[in-house]
């Protein structure tokens, strides 16, 4: 017995996974014995790694299985990847002694073909244009399905305007209690400190021309317009939206949305209406304490740091903003809250029965939700500018 036949004597013995190289005339046998399995991988793995560096560039190599006792997928995968990087141009490296009951396995992965190499830069000009269609695709899917939504929510609504008895008031002021009344602290504090904010960069950059004052103008007409809704709407879309989102998402996933269509009732009316008006309540109050949060943490700044009393804070007020400034606000919030209500209750219908489902739909709902509030807010900035408004 030769020295390699020892050592796979050995290895078969003591239970061990072996691969070894036995000189054949002009050729090379690698010689594979004991359990090729999952329990072995990093053995395996290393003696397959210096198989291929032993044998690179040699003709005339076959690989000798049929002392192995044991071969699951995983054995199977390394022996056929030994045989790929192992076959030399024309010259194939061949697989002997493979037993009937594992020659289908390893048939089976020879099947697995391996990835061609491409042109780099043919590749990512290809992965380039399918994402930018992808995208494209997805996008006009997602109108589609908001537009579907809003045809939804507006025929709901003039079936319960019909029969103002199947209206769910309770439900309506359960979820405004939780949209609009446990929000305040979070809006309250986060448009305060935004009004701070712009008011001391105001006063900072304006103090250079000697125009302390003129922060007022600033503050006023920002936070009325454009700033106040904005910000208002972005948190609500975050905080309500991905609720709304992960609330739809759970009950669709317990299959509580098929039992109420079984049971009779219509899912629109039941669970989106009341959030979806809750909703159209609640953001143009907040979007109001927001504003005025915003406008005394910004005369709080100008009076402590800009040195601007709170009177003439007040009087300068009153002369640079009008009630169109305020209407402008005012109006957007209504709209802002239906595209976040439809974003967030699509995105909450679309989930499907996993938790990794719920989770990815729940961070689309915010994404999509803020960014169609500044969209609007785009489209709402150009409207009013053509209208002098």
């Amino acid at each position: 017995m030769n020295r390699g036949e020892k050592g796979r004597g050995a290895g078969i013995m003591t239970g061990d996974p072996t691969l070894e190289p036995i000189a054949k005339g002009s050729g090379l046998a690698l010689c594979a014995g004991g359990p090729w399995t999952a329990r072995f991988a990093p053995v395996l793995e290393q003696m397959v790694a210096d198989a291929e560096k032993l044998c690179g560039g040699r003709p005339n190599i076959f690989i000798d299985v049929s002392q192995v006792d044991k071969l699951d997928t995983f054995g199977a995968w390394l022996i056929e990847r030994l045989r790929r990087s192992l076959t030399q141009g024309d010259v194939e490296a061949r697989i002997a002694g493979l037993s009937a009951n594992y020659s289908s396995l390893v048939d089976e992965v020879r099947r697995v073909k391996a990835a061609p190499a491409a042109d780099t830069a043919k590749v990512s000009i290809t992965g380039m244009l399918d994402q930018i269609g992808r995208s494209v695709a997805g996008f006009g899917t997602t109108l589609i399905q908001l537009i579907d939504m809003l045809g939804a929510v507006l025929a709901a609504t003039g079936r319960v305007l019909a029969r103002p008895r199947t209206f769910r008031l309770t439900s309506t002021v359960h979820h405004l209690e939780q949209v609009c009344w446990r929000a305040v602290p979070i809006v309250g504090l986060i448009t305060f400190l935004i009004g701070c904010i712009i008011s001391q960069q105001g006063i900072f950059h304006f103090r250079k021309f000697g125009a302390d004052i003129f922060v007022v103008d600033m503050l006023g007409v920002l936070v009325l317009r454009e700033i106040g809704v904005l910000l208002v709407a972005i948190m609500v879309a975050g905080r309500s939206g991905s609720a709304y989102t992960a609330e739809l998402g759970s009950m669709k996933m317990r299959e509580e949305i098929d039992a109420l269509r079984t049971m009779g009732f219509d899912p629109i009316e039941v669970l989106i209406l009341p959030r979806m008006l809750a909703l159209i309540i609640a953001l143009p109050i907040l979007a109001f304490l927001g504003a005025m949060a915003a406008l005394y943490g910004g005369g709080l700044v100008a009076w402590l740091y800009g040195g601007v009393d709170p009177e003439a804070f007040l009087l300068r007020l009153r002369d640079a903003i009008s009630i169109d400034h305020f209407v402008v606000g005012i109006v957007k919030a209504p709209v802002m809250a239906a595209v976040i209500g439809i974003v967030a209750c699509v995105e909450g219908l679309a989930v499907e029965g996993s938790a990794e489902s719920l989770g990815q739909h729940t961070t689309s709902s915010v994404v999509k939700g803020i960014f169609f509030v500044i969209v609007m807010d785009g489209v709402f900035a150009i409207f009013f500018a053509s209208i002098g408004m």
